[in-house]
């Protein structure tokens, strides 16, 4: 598959993501009232686990892998992706939302926006990286 197509699988299955993750923060920072720090974490974490089945059964479906490393592909991408994405949507909710006071769904857009091209490399090249 081209770079171009796994791209756009990538990006079409984090927009879902983001659909996501952003009805997660309403519920979370909403509902439960939870402090927007710990509602972007929870919803971030419930975006990493819908993008990584979708990636795993769509996005990189062409790469073979071994039977029962899917559990160290799910490690990787919370390593990868995971941590990039809570650790860079905390520090970018806390200048967005924190210091420029933006709206907390811009804020948490912007966020995501930021962090979309790394995600994309650590995928490609570490968590579903071809079996040797």
């Amino acid at each position: 598959m081209s770079l171009g197509l796994r791209w756009l699988k990538f990006n079409t299955v984090g927009l879902v993501g983001v659909v996501i993750q952003l009805g997660a923060l309403a519920f979370f920072s909403r509902v439960l009232r939870w402090h927007y720090l710990v509602a972007t974490a929870a919803a971030v974490e419930v975006a990493v686990l819908h993008n990584f089945a979708w990636h795993e059964v769509w996005t990189w479906r062409d790469r073979v892998h071994e039977p029962g490393a899917r559990l160290a592909r799910l490690v990787r991408f919370h390593l990868g992706n995971g941590l990039v994405s809570i650790l860079a949507n905390l520090v970018l909710m806390r200048f967005f939302k924190g210091a420029l006071g933006l709206p907390l769904l811009w804020a948490n857009l912007i966020s995501i926006a930021i962090t979309a091209l790394l995600n994309f490399a650590i995928s490609e090249w570490w968590v579903f990286r071809r079996s040797t």
